[in-house]
């Protein structure tokens, strides 16, 4: 008797063995790098986060309208306000001195005593308008001189006999060199020089 061979994989008896397929290594190793590569770009971002706002420099990140490169305000600009209070302190120091020296001038001046030669007013310029717009009255103690202003008060004294007269500037003159001052007739008696018709005075500025 003769045996048959049979295949078994021909067998009808047999099932088949069904295997799974298995995913290439390549696909593995690239889906792991995915994952890896996904956790680290999902980053946390605050609120109000802008993803399309382009990045700060990192002095100024943070600070909104901070400008990159711009100082913000300390001590140098504390010292530059310092300085300027310095400067205008100076400044005003300055001030009072050049006040305080034409104080001191003006005083020198006031007090400055002036010598020259008086003389007094004729009688035929008894009510005649003077350069201050009032008329010249022979019996007030007024005067005339080049450069005092108005309403200023003088002392004249007399060299030779020491006679004093205090008049108040109201016209202008004389126009004589070497004379400083005319007077009325009554400043003019008050010195005793009506008889000569000039004297040697000496002049000192009361106000």
């Amino acid at each position: 008797m003769t045996s048959e061979l049979t295949d078994d994989r021909s067998s009808p008896l047999r099932r088949p063995v069904l295997r799974r397929p298995q995913p290439p290594k390549c696909l593995l190793a690239g889906a792991i790098v995915s994952i890896l590569l996904a956790g680290c770009a999902s980053t946390h971002h605050p609120q109000g986060w802008d993803a399309t706002a382009p990045p700060q420099p990192a002095a100024t990140a943070g600070k909104p309208g901070a400008k990159a490169g711009k100082k913000e305000p300390g001590k140098k600009e504390v010292g530059k306000k310092e300085s300027g209070a310095k400067r205008r302190a100076s400044g005003s120091t300055s001030d009072r001195q050049a006040s305080a020296a034409a104080r001191v001038q003006a005083d020198a001046a006031a007090d400055k005593k002036r010598l020259g030669e008086a003389t007094f007013y004729a009688a035929y310029f008894e009510g005649r308008p003077t350069a201050s717009g009032e008329p010249y009255d022979s019996r007030a103690m007024t005067a005339a001189h080049k450069t005092l202003p108005f309403g200023t008060k003088v002392k004249v004294t007399a060299l030779d006999s020491g006679e004093t007269a205090v008049v108040r500037i109201n016209d202008r003159g004389p126009f004589v060199d070497g004379r400083i001052i005319d007077l009325s007739r009554k400043a003019a008696e008050q010195l005793g020089m009506v008889h000569d018709g000039a004297a040697e005075v000496q002049l000192q500025i009361l106000e």
